[in-house]
């Protein structure tokens, strides 16, 4: 299987990468001249030929159109700041599992230190998105917006299923939020480790969110995203 990689656009019948994945091209993965990679701007597919490789240059030729898949649900996940090894693997999954944009939160409960790091974690995050992205072979990587309130989240959210992952003891099973549900766009909040507060729970019922549960068993912040992702786009992708 021919591997996937992103560039900013197709000029004509050519395309151009450079810098950090040009030279991973080049130097990691030996690319020469004649070999077929699949390119991707984030709207189209097309297949590449490399026609010339540099140090931080890789030069291809465009040959055909390839079948380009877009979710057929556009999901957005406002992820609350947990741990980064556990964030970061969050971000991975939820970019397999087909996420358009993610939405890092200042959640009431996050740890300040993390809050403080966090600010200058962008560049790193986006990286991962990228790579993920690849992997997958996604059309388009994922947006990542910058860290904000959970109230400011849930208040700029007004359309579509909007989901807040919830362990109070009275919230209903995800599959009873998700039964009969149709749309084209789904939010989904997932809190820190510590849990929501009592003024978050407030903000997202009043911007229209229904709190759902996973079921009794305490799951990981990252084992979360992806049952609750997988589960989204099981109900709304038929």
């Amino acid at each position: 299987m021919r591997r996937r990689f992103f560039v900013e656009q197709f000029s004509g019948d050519g395309a151009v990468i450079e810098g950090e994945t040009a030279h991973h091209l080049g130097r990691v993965l030996r690319a020469q001249p004649g070999q077929l990679y699949e390119l991707s701007d984030g709207q189209q597919v097309r297949l590449g030929r490399i026609e010339k490789v540099a140090r931080d240059r890789v030069e291809f030729a465009l040959i055909e159109k390839l079948p380009a898949h877009h979710p057929a649900v556009d999901v957005t996940l406002l992820l609350s700041i947990v741990k980064f090894d556990a964030f970061e693997w969050a971000l991975e999954k939820a970019t397999e599992l087909g996420v358009s944009t993610i939405v890092p939160l200042a959640a009431g409960r996050s740890e300040k230190a993390l809050l403080a790091a966090a600010k200058n974690r962008s560049a790193r995050w986006n990286k991962i998105l990228l790579e993920a992205s690849q992997q997958s072979r996604r059309v388009r990587v994922p947006i990542l917006e910058p860290l904000i309130l959970p109230e400011q989240a849930f208040g700029a959210h007004k359309d579509g299923l909007r989901v807040m992952l919830s362990e109070r003891g009275d919230a209903p099973p995800m599959r009873e939020v998700l039964e009969g549900a149709h749309s084209a766009k789904a939010v989904l909040a997932i809190g820190p480790e510590g849990g929501w507060t009592d003024s978050e729970f407030e903000a997202a019922r009043t911007a229209g969110f229904r709190e759902a549960s996973l079921g009794r068993l305490i799951l990981r912040t990252e084992t979360a995203v992806m049952a609750a992702l997988a589960s989204i786009n099981y109900a709304l992708e038929g």
